[in-house]
């Protein structure tokens, strides 16, 4: 018999120090691998005869942890994209970390604290949900009620040193108050505000407005990649979920040598490492090689979330991406969710929910952006074997109706400028390499969105050859009418 042990990680970070003592005492109760999950867990197994002996090891490390169970759930933060895919934002390194400071109890509800500006770490699949508002230090709070889909807005922005304190005292209202607020098809939000607004000991000012979605993309997060300091940051993804314990020590080992203070958890089950210095680049090639690790998964495969330890959701995705590349089908903007459970929390533009064994259902956001809550049902009653096509009908429909939507845009630009006789397009190109830069598309491999300016790029790099900016040279062309 064997137990699953599951540490949560606050926030998606920990040192290397602290994890390179975590995968020692897995390995001395047996363990060979270790797993992360959708929210900054990280999981392992051990046989039963070795359970006490790795009690003994956590309570002298003063390691919390869990023992196959879920009772407490964890804090999930955008600290991850701070510098690498957020740079815009007043949410900095040291606001998360005062944040997670002020947490003295352990959730029992799933917390998102997440900026506004990204859109790598998915907005409201907790359920006390706080979202970066324009303001600096102040929040916008989105309700998701446990056990249903039914979500309120708190009517006033949240201070960021409230955020901890709000969510003990919501917390303790939703659990204190089960036949009103836990798994209720119906929640009284009034009643709830009230409850909540009377144990508040200051009054919460700025009042909220609605939240704008940004576009969804979700940046390519594998592999080599240079960012503003001129260092490289790793991201790392295993397509069996399954990361070898001793490839993880000599991560470790190589994050303390090299002076890199913290390891980063995603939300897809992967890990990144910010600040290799381009000197120790080839370290980091090399424990690449010893592990036989591959990096530069192909897109498709990257924009998937199953829920945790699920053996029947990762063999369907396996089979999906599968049937994906044989039909060479695009999924750029898309993002992919399997269920397999009821009431998961998980997001994705496109939803696979197990109906019944071996039926499924697909659905969708009524625009496409995972962080939308509106679900459309597309279709229902498929078996697995009929997925993959209908998948693919729904992407196309998907470009189809983004394309029309771009067109229409383009031909209200057009009304205005119908005097011009030609239009001017031009684009970028590396002098080494001959790669083209074109701003209607823009840089998917370097998280750069379709319609970015080159000239607005800052620090920008060849795709192909890292190559610095200025080695790149403006092609124009002229497109008769």
């Amino acid at each position: 018999m064997e137990h699953t042990i599951k540490i949560n990680l606050t926030g998606g970070y920990i040192s290397a120090g602290d994890l390179y003592e975590i995968l020692l005492i897995a390995e001395n109760a047996g363990a060979k691998d270790v797993q992360f999950g959708n929210r900054h867990q990280l999981y392992f197994t051990v046989k039963k005869d070795e359970l006490e002996t790795l009690e003994m090891e956590m309570l002298r490390v003063n390691i919390s942890y869990e023992v196959d169970a879920d009772e407490h759930a964890n804090i999930v933060s955008s600290y991850v994209c701070d510098t690498i895919f957020s740079n815009e934002s007043w949410l900095k390194e040291g606001v998360y970390r005062d944040i997670f400071d002020l947490f003295n109890h352990q959730p029992r509800l799933k917390i998102n604290l997440v900026d506004q500006q990204q859109t790598f770490v998915p907005f409201f699949s907790g359920n006390l949900n706080f979202i970066s508002s324009d303001i600096s230090n102040y929040w916008h709070f989105y309700i998701r009620f446990p056990k249903s889909n039914q979500f309120y807005q708190w009517p006033s922005l949240i201070y960021s040193d409230d955020i901890a304190m709000l969510s003990k005292i919501a917390e303790d209202v939703i659990f204190g108050q089960k036949e009103y607020f836990f798994d209720q098809q119906k929640v009284n939000e009034l009643f709830f505000y009230k409850m909540v607004s009377s144990k508040i000991p200051t009054a919460l000012s700025h009042r909220s407005e609605p939240l704008k979605l940004p576009d969804f993309y979700l940046p390519y997060y594998e592999g080599f990649n240079k960012y503003g300091n001129g260092n490289y940051w790793l991201g790392i993804y295993r397509r069996n979920e399954l990361f070898p314990l001793e490839f993880l020590k000599d991560v470790c080992s190589l994050c303390i040598r090299t002076r890199i203070g913290q390891i980063y958890t995603t939300p897809w089950k992967s890990i990144i490492i910010k600040g290799i210095e381009p000197a120790d680049r080839a370290e980091w090639g090399h424990i690449l090689d010893k592990y036989r690790l591959n990096v530069r998964h192909a897109a498709n495969e990257l924009n998937w979330q199953i829920e945790d330890l699920c053996e029947e959701g990762l063999n369907l995705k396996h089979k999906l991406v599968r049937e994906f590349e044989e039909a060479d089908l695009r999924t750029y903007r898309l993002s992919f969710a399997i269920k397999t459970q009821p009431k998961t929390g998980l997001l994705g533009s496109v939803i696979i929910k197990k109906q019944s064994p071996g039926i499924f259902a697909i659905q969708h956001t009524r625009d496409f952006n995972p962080n939308n809550k509106n679900l459309v049902n597309y279709k229902t009653g498929l078996d697995a074997g009929e997925l993959a096509q209908n998948l693919t009908g729904l992407c196309e429909h998907y470009y189809a109706t983004n394309v029309q939507d771009v067109r229409l845009s383009a031909s209200t630009e057009q009304a205005k400028d119908h005097d011009e006789k030609a239009d001017h397009y031009r684009v970028y190109q590396c002098k080494n390499c001959l790669c083209v830069y074109d701003e209607r598309y823009g840089d998917e491999l370097n998280d750069i969105p379709a319609g970015r300016q080159f000239e607005k790029i800052e620090n920008y790099t060849c795709p192909v050859c890292d190559s610095p900016k200025e080695d790149f040279s403006m092609k124009e062309f002229t497109l008769s009418n």
